[in-house]
């Protein structure tokens, strides 16, 4: 029981020291405790002064068959960030995981619903029926602002300036940014506010925007909702951050600035909001290809 104690102690210092000296966001230091005390079970105990890189990399390689590059990456990332921070505690006199080699992360373009679909998606809303009004409101948010699912979860009333045509987003490590909410959107919001009062008028205040009986809605009832509302697209992703992938390739193909777009999805670096406009570039391509005469080859005579 002792151990027990000493070893959740120190599990609570290290998330402490993440989350405000690192400032990590909360999920990542909840994915990181994961790794870390999946690492912990797999070499049978918490005496890290006896581990070395030897046991780090072959904890990696028993996962490489069921595990992707990236999450192997992550879990590289967690043991450089808590040996680092043991060696920083004086907990071991020695650091294995800074010769641990991060598993190269896979480049891919991100994946969005094409516009047509989910405008049609959109559009057909059965406002008397309260599930559907709630799925419509959660479908009309993340595509009509690009903010990721989180950010729509943790949203409140208190967020929303109607006189301002406003959203104040709380992102990543607690960092906010306004995002600007269209007239059309601001009526749809009224309307499904008044809805979903008349639903739940004993909700707790502030009130979550989007909510079930007792608050905000889970993240998992989130998912399920745009799983579900997507199920008729050809988008091979139905999750939540496929609409900010939407949002963000359709603000570019229809000539929004790339610092505009990174202000809107709240992105750190510019480098991150790029990966759109190669998206965008591929979909020109394709036009072209489709469209121009001078992109077909000329058959012989």
């Amino acid at each position: 029981m002792l151990n027990l104690c000493v070893h959740t102690l120190m599990i609570d210092r290290f998330k402490e020291y993440m989350l405000l000296e690192l400032n990590r966001s909360r999920h990542t230091v909840e994915a990181y405790t994961r790794d870390i005390t999946q690492f912990a079970e797999w070499i049978g105990g918490w005496n890290m002064e006896t581990v070395t890189t030897a046991d780090m990399r072959a904890w990696l390689s028993s996962l490489a068959t069921s595990d992707s590059a990236l999450t192997l990456r992550r879990k590289a990332q967690s043991l450089r960030a808590f040996f680092r921070w043991l060696l920083m505690q004086g907990i071991v006199n020695h650091n294995p995981a800074a010769d641990l080699i991060l598993a190269k992360a896979p480049k891919r373009l991100p994946e969005f619903v094409k516009e047509q679909e989910i405008e049609q998606i959109i559009a057909g809303c059965d406002y008397s029926d309260f599930k559907q009004h709630r799925a419509h409101m959660v479908m009309l948010m993340l595509y009509s602002t690009g903010i990721r699912q989180e950010e729509l979860r943790t949203l409140t009333d208190n967020d929303i300036d109607f006189s301002l045509q406003e959203a104040k987003v709380t992102g990543k490590r607690a960092k906010q940014r306004v995002v600007p909410l269209p007239p059309q959107l601001l009526e749809e919001i009224a309307k499904w506010q008044k809805a979903r009062d008349s639903q739940y008028p004993s909700l707790p205040s502030p009130r979550p925007l989007i909510a079930g009986p007792n608050g905000a809605i889970s993240k998992k009832s989130m998912y399920d909702i745009v799983r579900n509302t997507l199920s008729s697209s050809t988008a091979t992703r139905k999750s939540p951050h496929i609409l900010r992938h939407t949002f963000a390739t359709t603000m570019l193909n229809d000539g929004a600035s790339l610092d505009s777009v990174k202000e809107f999805l709240g992105h750190a670096s510019l480098s991150t909001t790029q990966i759109y406009t190669h998206l965008s570039f591929s979909e020109l391509k394709k036009s072209y290809s489709a469209a121009h005469p001078r992109s077909k080859k000329i058959p012989p005579e």
